[in-house]
């Protein structure tokens, strides 16, 4: 995918007409991508860059705390020294007000339409439970079924507690570990029961079944959608 750099709308030609070029070439990709129903990397590198130029209108400044906390140490020396240049350029600073409200106003309709695929692919999920769950669901197992594909994604997952600025938040690390034809046979109760036997580590893990009805792209929408959605179930749960 096209990309932006971080601060793309202050370095280089400060230029209103030049500026609007790039994003408008970033953006038809952008929803290129939606329209294929292809939802990540694209959607958080949206957010992100939609953040920022929030961040930079707010307080006309790119070294604020929060806006920082998302650069490497250097791309923050990166827009010390640009900044330098152009706060007390009047000129520079009223085209770049100017791409930031252009900019955010085009980016409007492109991140409705991902939140809305967001919002679409994930009232097409089901988690179910498989078996006894244990009071600390926080490793464990889930299984994938992306629509009517026969294919089932076994993952390993491990919940991790964030501590923000502001508040807690949960995140999800996962591992492949296989994959299983579903039948008669092999169905997610049998696949845990093989699980148990394999991996000694998780004796008494917590496994899901998480399923969609529709078949989507699997690692660019279904597997992101599923992972955020196995994380509030689970936190729901506890």
């Amino acid at each position: 995918m096209k990309s932006l750099s971080t601060n793309w709308f202050i370095e280089g030609r400060v230029d209103f007409e030049y500026k609007k070029y790039v994003l408008l070439d970033y953006l038809q990709e952008i929803n290129r991508y939606f329209s294929s129903n292809q939802l990540y990397p694209n959607l958080s590198d949206l957010v992100l860059h939609y953040n920022n130029l929030l961040d930079f209108k707010k307080h006309k400044t790119l070294l604020q705390q929060n806006f920082s906390q998302r650069l490497s140490k250097a791309d923050i020396d990166a827009v010390k020294l640009t900044y330098q240049k152009i706060v007390q350029d009047d000129y520079t600073m009223q085209e770049i007000e100017q791409i930031i409200t252009y900019a955010l106003r085009k980016m409007d309709p492109t991140l409705k339409n991902g939140r809305e695929l967001y919002d679409f692919v994930e009232s097409r999920l089901d988690i179910d439970t498989i078996g006894l769950v244990p009071l600390q669901p926080c490793s464990g197992y889930f299984t994938l079924r992306n629509g009517k594909e026969t294919t089932n994604w076994v993952y390993e997952y491990q919940v991790t507690l964030f501590e923000g600025k502001d508040d807690n938040y949960r995140g999800i690390n996962i591992k492949l570990i296989d994959t299983y034809e579903q039948s008669l046979v092999n169905t997610p109760e049998s696949v845990k029961q093989n699980l148990i036997k394999q991996h000694k580590h998780l004796p008494n893990p917590a496994m899901y079944y998480v399923k969609s009805d529709m078949t989507f792209p699997l690692e660019q929408t279904l597997l992101p959608i599923a992972k955020r959605s196995l994380v509030k179930y689970i936190s729901a749960a506890a």
